[in-house]
């Protein structure tokens, strides 16, 4: 289950093994509406290789900010800590498998 990220608890979350797909997003948005499950759905079949942070905008905006985030949903990709590849948009769940797994 994807883990709810603060502004406080943001950067600790960083730090797994495995590649970390950070969630921006917000109730209000639609598009994060159908993103939403596809990324459950990956990170059930996926979890061993991957994290899920989800960052609602309008609760952690310092976090949104720091990483210059405009438009929403956008997956950031972490690995060590370090963004390494980013998405805007909604996408389908194919699409988004092929991305994981070409930063994994």
């Amino acid at each position: 289950m994807a883990i709810i990220a603060t502004n406080t608890s943001f950067d600790g979350l960083l730090a797994d093994e495995k590649l970390v797909i950070v969630d921006f997003w917000a109730t209000w948005c639609g598009p994060c509406r159908m993103l939403s499950p596809l990324l459950d759905e990956v990170e059930a079949e996926m979890g061993d290789k991957i994290t899920v942070v989800k960052v609602n905008v309008d609760d952690a905006d310092e976090i949104a900010m720091r990483y210059r985030i405009m438009s929403i949903p956008t997956l950031l990709f972490f690995k060590g800590g370090q963004v390494v590849d980013k998405t805007v948009g909604a996408m389908p769940k194919s699409t988004l498998v092929d991305k994981i797994n070409a930063n994994l």
